[in-house]
């Protein structure tokens, strides 16, 4: 506040500040020695008076003559202060009382001396009468010890606070007058500064102005002269420096004038170069989508050739060459994909998706396609994923297992024994988002300082002698950090030579809405179950993976100690229901490891074998698969197994039920131009049993979709005339013309460049498949665009199947497979689809009096899924019958429908008379 202050106010407070403090101290301090004085010679008044009372009353109190003492205390009252007198005998009884009644209370008083107590308004004596008072009044024969009686006397403070009022009042005025004489001496002092201070301000404001001509007269005083003159020095000084500055700019704008003919030649020529480098970049974007077209479609026909032919009867060395082919081919493959992610990044076009995906099946899945190579070199593979980490994350999963999948596949690549870890821990959150960090780390060869600093540089590797043993491109880490970057994120290493390295990416990513599920809920919690792992890590996060299963893990160190354990289990604690073996064929030969297991089932105790990917053949042969998982373990498959194992009560599932088996094949249209291509495909299809219609041309495709109808076709975007973007519009405008029900078209394509995805869609296709492809990238488009499931050869059963009329409505041995031969689950299950049997078919009839086919294949669908876990085979046969006519639109749809309400009838009907029969077997009441 001081700083905000100017000169003038600066003064007043350096001038009155110290004089009031000096002048508040001294007045007080005056004022209260002043009241003191008063106070004190009003006490000392009020005791030298009772001290005369004391002989003139003792004569009367000693002749008890009233009158006298009358007269004494009305004389008393005239003395200055003197409020009322009382005389009192020695019992203390009034005998005598002037003017008015006393306030303050009574002193108490010993007998012999003064006593005095005092108010706010009045100060009381009192005093004893003794007899040598009466000696002082000439009365020789009085007793001097004798108590005679006592004198009351109390003063009134009034005058004595008057007085002190008017002290006061006189201090105050005092001090009041310094202070003004005070302030009127310091603003004039102020005023002979701060004038020539404004005179000084104002000429510094025109010398601001750009008035440098300006120079400050005499000011009156030495220091501020010797300012002024300092300022019309510098005014001098800059008015010759703008003289000199302005000659210099009149000289420059003559040298810009003589070469603006030469930058506007280098403009033009620099704009021509911009031009050429766009162009040349196009070009190489066209080169680049070109080549990968070229490149994939005869890699489309070796991957998938080989695929078909490896399951055909081959020699051993004959599988041999198709091994190293397909290898081959998958490594070209991958560098293509890297040179193309490359030029994406370079060339800014690399668009990142925002979509929800679960960071737990992210790492893990990752991990499983990376385990073969891993485990062929014993190296064990561990996720461990802190359990305060946000799993639902939005981002762009497929980059980020892109990234992860570099990261792992190097590090297996420079490890030769030991372990990799991924670990994924929270480093800090807020209500929508998460920072995350995500590490992988290995026991390999480690890094020196200088592979460090040329580690994340395009076409760089951390060996690249001639015997180095990792191959690759040199270009997945720096593929790694450009999408770490674009992401917001960044990416690290901290190595040591010979001790291994961890790479770590930090990511800050919005949190998706929702929980992972967990297939175990609550059903586990209870369960008791035994861990064997060798491998500290590995066990580790087993150990972590069964607790949040809402397991109770105890481990141990062999299976001789768990077998011993089961053995000395005392009864009143919960039986260890089942058994985590993490073993290796070395370790644990499979025949072995059997009879361990079965001297484990003789106490009740069941087992679950982890093993390495490349093993875990040989432990399928002596073991059921759903015993046998391979390592590293994925949570939602232990999940499962453990369920099946504890015969735990399924959870429904919040997705819906799987689609129906077919009862008819799926008719496939295949557009491509390409023999090879167009050969795979329907070679593919035709093994799952699909009814395939192949053509070369978009002209031929639009002419057969026109005659016949398909459930899907399969599109190839580069074609030579009607490309496979023209031949989808030239359908989709005869559908709309013909008002027929659009057919899915999905296109096949080798391109990846950005905004492929986008253009294809916009384009009126419906998906997309990149090249090469495979039979489960063919299923999954096939089922969910048709809600057709391949599997093997299918046949039309359309003539063969059984008639509603002789399915059974109620089946309850079925049931009860169905529910793993629980009665109570079967019950359960049963009593679920009877309880909304009611609404679903009153649902249903209401959509098919409305046309609503949205609802209804809704209605049906959940129906369905319904009655595959329950035996009731008339309505399962209803329910998919009904389903696929709606689907396909059959023209039997709704005679299928009608075949529907007949079996929601007919089983309400069963369930009704078969509580009718229970309720009558059941014991009547006699009273």
């Amino acid at each position: 506040m001081f700083k905000d202050l100017g000169i003038k106010g600066r003064v007043l407070l350096l001038t009155l500040l110290p004089t009031s403090l000096l002048a508040l101290v001294l007045g007080g301090y005056f004022t209260w020695v002043q009241l003191s004085d008063m106070r004190a010679q009003l006490i000392e008044r009020g005791q030298l008076i009772a001290e005369q009372l004391a002989p003139l009353s003792a004569p009367a109190l000693a002749q008890n003559n009233t009158g006298l003492l009358a007269r004494i205390a009305n004389e008393a009252l005239d003395q200055p202060d003197v409020r009322a007198v009382t005389f009192l005998d020695a019992d203390r009884e009034k005998l005598v009382h002037a003017g008015p009644s006393i306030l303050t209370p009574m002193p108490s008083g010993d007998g012999a001396h003064l006593s005095m107590a005092s108010s706010l308004d009045t100060t009381h004596f009192l005093l004893p009468v003794l007899g040598k008072h009466r000696s002082l009044s000439g009365d020789p024969d009085a007793d001097g010890e004798k108590l005679l009686g006592w004198v009351e006397l109390e003063l009134s403070h009034h005058g004595t606070l008057l007085r002190s009022y008017r002290s006061l009042f006189t201090s105050l005025m005092l001090i009041i007058t310094g202070l003004v004489v005070t302030a009127l001496l310091a603003l004039r002092m102020s005023r002979a500064i701060n004038a020539p201070l404004a005179q000084i301000a104002q000429g510094v404001a025109q010398l601001k102005e750009g008035r440098l001509e300006t120079r400050l007269p005499s000011l009156g005083s030495h220091e501020l002269d010797e300012l002024a003159g300092g300022i019309n020095r510098m005014a001098e000084a800059l008015q010759s420096a703008q003289e000199e500055m302005q000659h210099n700019i009149d000289q420059a704008t003559e040298d810009v004038r003589q070469n603006l003919e030469t930058i506007e030649i280098q403009n033009i020529e620099l704009d021509l170069a911009r031009k050429e480098a766009l162009e040349a970049s196009r070009i190489k974007s066209e080169f680049l989508a070109n080549m990968s077209h070229e490149i994939r479609t005869p890699l489309n026909g070796i991957i998938g050739f080989t695929n078909l032919l490896n399951k055909s009867d081959l020699s051993t060395r004959q599988k041999d060459y198709l091994a190293t082919i397909h290898k081959s081919a998958e490594s070209l493959l991958g560098i293509i994909n890297e040179i193309l992610d490359f030029s994406k990044i370079e060339a800014g076009k690399l668009i990142l998706e925002n979509i929800p995906f679960n960071l737990r099946e992210l790492i893990q899945d990752t991990l499983t396609i990376l385990a073969p190579s891993a485990h062929e070199k014993q190296l064990e593979l561990v996720s461990l994923i802190y359990r305060d980490t946000p799993l639902q994350l939005i981002g762009d999963p497929q980059r980020l297992k892109q990234v992860l999948t570099n990261l792992v596949s190097n590090a297996i690549k420079f490890t030769q024994d030991g372990s990799i870890a991924v670990r994924a821990m929270l480093e800090d959150e807020s209500d929508d988002r998460a920072q995350l960090r995500i590490s992988v780390k290995d026991t390999g060869v480690g890094l020196s300082d200088e592979d460090l600093r040329a580690l994340f540089q395009a076409f760089s590797q951390a060996d690249n002698s001639l015997s180095r043993q990792a191959g690759g491109t040199g270009m997945g880490l720096v593929i790694s950090k450009r999408l770490i970057e674009q992401m917001g994120g960044e990416i690290g290493v901290d190595s040591t030579t010979d001790e291994g390295s961890e790479f770590w990416i930090s990511l800050n990513l919005p949190k998706a809405r929702g929980e992972e599920e967990n297939l175990l809920a609550e059903l586990a919690v209870g369960q008791h179950v035994a861990l064997y792992e060798p491998h500290e890590l590995t066990r580790t996060a087993l150990h972590h993976q069964l607790e949040d299963c809402g397991l109770e893990v105890s481990e141990f160190r062999d299976l001789a100690s768990l077998a011993r354990a089961l053995a000395d289990a005392p009864k009143d604690k919960p039986p260890i229901a089942l058994a985590m073996l993490g073993v290796t064929a070395a370790t644990h030969p499979p025949e072995l490891l059997r009879q361990s297991i079965r001297e484990l089932e003789q106490y009740g105790c069941k087992a679950l074998v982890f093993c390495p990917t490349i093993e875990q053949s040989l432990y399928n042969a002596v073991l059921p698969d759903h015993q046998v998982q391979s390592k590293p373990v994925c949570t939602r498959k232990l999940q499962l197994a453990i369920t099946e194992l504890l015969q735990l009560r399924p959870i429904p599932r919040k997705d819906k039920p799987p689609p129906p088996p077919l009862e008819r094949p799926p008719r496939i249209l295949c557009v491509d131009d390409n023999p090879a291509n167009l050969l795979l495909v329907t070679t593919l299809l035709g093994d799952m049993g699909a009814e395939v219609v192949a053509v070369d041309n978009g002209q031929a495709a639009v002419e057969r979709v026109q005659r016949e109808r398909f459930d899907l076709v399969f599109m190839d975007v580069q074609m030579p005339g009607m490309d496979g973007r023209q031949a989808t519009d030239a359908i989709r405008a005869w559908e709309i013309d013909r008002q027929v029900s659009p057919v899915p078209v999905v296109a096949l394509t080798a391109h990846a460049l950005a905004n492929e995805k986008r253009a294809l869609m916009q384009s009126g296709l419906d998906d997309y498949l990149t090249k090469p492809i495979d039979e489960r990238q063919l299923a999954q488009v096939l089922l969910k665009w048709t809600g057709m499931r391949l599997g093997g050869p299918i046949e039309d059963h359309r003539d063969t199947e059984p008639g509603l009329e002789t399915l059974s409505v109620l089946d309850p041995a079925e049931g009860l497979r169905l529910a793993a031969g629980k009665p109570e689950l079967a019950a359960d299950m049963l009593g679920m689809l009877l309880a909304s049997l009611s609404s679903d078919r009153q649902v249903i009839r209401q959509a098919r009096e409305r046309k609503d086919r949205n609802t209804l294949l809704e209605r049906i669908h959940r129906l369905h899924g319904a009655t595959r876990y329950c035996g009731v085979p008339m309505l399962r046969v209803a329910c998919l019958r009904a389903e696929t006519a709606i689907k396909q639109g059959d023209p039997d749809a709704p005679a299928a429908l009608d075949e529907l309400d007949m079996a929601m009838a007919a089983l309400a009907k069963a369930t009704e008379n078969r509580d009718t029969e229970a309720d009558a077997e059941l014991p009547q009441d006699t009273h």
